[in-house]
C-alpha cells in the first residue's frame, strides 16, 4: 500500500531522513520506534506532504505522491493524527469532526462515520457542543483521532496517541487502534514512543535511528531481540 524508497528529507540544511526505504501492506498496523530525533515525526509528515522529500520516491497504492500537496494525500486516502493533537481549540467538538470531512462530499457516508467516531468515544456525542480546548488531553486524542477518520482514510498515521496521557486512557486508545483496524480495514502506521506498547498491537516494526532503517522485523521478533529490548523497552 505505501513504499518510501531512499528518502532524504530536511529542515533547512539541517537533514532528518538519511536514505528511508519502508514498505507498509493493506490491513496491517506498522510500528516505526526510535529515540527522540531520530526521524520518526518526519518519516510520517514526509508521507502526508508536510515535508518534501527532497530526493527519493513516496508511493500510495502504485501512484506517487512525494511530489503533491497534503490535501490531494487526504483526498487519495491517507490522514494523519499530529503529535500534540493539534484539534481547532475554539471549534466545538463536532465542529472539529466536520472539518476532518471538509474534502467529502457523501452526505450519508459522513453521517455514518459520524456515528461511527461516536461509538468508539462515545463522550465525544456527549461534549459534541463543547469547545474543543475545553477537553481533557486523552479527550482531545480522542478528537483528533476521530477527526482523521472523518476523512475516511485507508491509512492512518498516528504520532505518538499515548503522549501525556494517563495509563489507563493509553490502554483505551490503543484497543480503540485495534478496533479501527479490524473494523474498518484501516492501515495503521504508528510512530510512539512506548515501544512495548506499540509492538503488542503491531504486525511488523521498524526501528529509525539518526535518520536511517537500521532494523525491520516482525514485532514479536522485535520485542525479544536483545538490542531492542534495551534500548526502547527498558529490559
Amino acid at each position: 500500500m505505501l513504499e518510501l524508497q531512499h528518502v532524504h528529507s530536511f529542515y533547512g540544511n539541517i537533514q532528518a531522513l538519511k536514505g528511508v526505504s519502508l514498505t507498509i501492506n493493506e490491513g496491517e498496523i506498522i510500528s516505526l520506534i526510535g529515540a527522540n530525533g531520530a526521524g520518526k515525526s518526519t518519516t510520517l509528515m514526509s508521507v502526508c506532504g508536510i515535508v518534501k522529500p527532497r530526493s527519493g520516491k513516496i508511493t500510495f497504492q502504485g501512484q506517487s505522491v512525494h511530489h503533491l500537496p497534503a490535501d490531494q494525500i487526504v483526498t487519495l486516502g491517507i490522514s494523519q493524527v499530529p503529535e500534540g493533537r493539534h484539534i481547532f481549540p475554539h471549534l466545538s467538538v463536532r465542529e472539529n469532526l466536520d472539518m476532518g470531512a471538509f474534502l467529502r462530499t457523501d452526505k450519508d457516508g459522513i453521517k455514518r462515520d459520524l456515528d461511527y467516531v461516536f461509538s468508539l468515544f462515545p463522550i465525544l456525542e456527549e461534549r459534541s457542543g463543547q469547545a474543543g480546548g475545553n477537553l481533557s488531553g486523552g479527550e482531545q486524542q480522542m478528537l483528533a483521532m476521530s477527526r482523521a477518520l472523518m476523512a475516511r482514510p485507508k491509512l492512518l498515521l498516528l504520532d505518538e496517541p499515548s503522549m501525556g496521557l494517563a495509563p489507563l486512557i493509553i490502554t483505551q486508545i490503543f484497543d480503540i487502534i485495534k478496533k479501527i483496524n479490524k473494523e474498518q480495514n484501516t492501515t495503521i502506521f504508528l510512530v510512539e514512543q512506548n515501544a512495548n506498547q506499540a509492538l503488542q498491537i503491531s504486525d511488523r516494526g521498524y526501528v529509525i535511528e539518526n535518520g536511517k532503517i537500521t532494523l525491520t522485523q516482525n514485532a514479536a521478533d522485535l520485542m525479544q531481540n536483545p538490542a531492542v529490548q534495551k534500548a526502547y523497552l527498558g529490559i
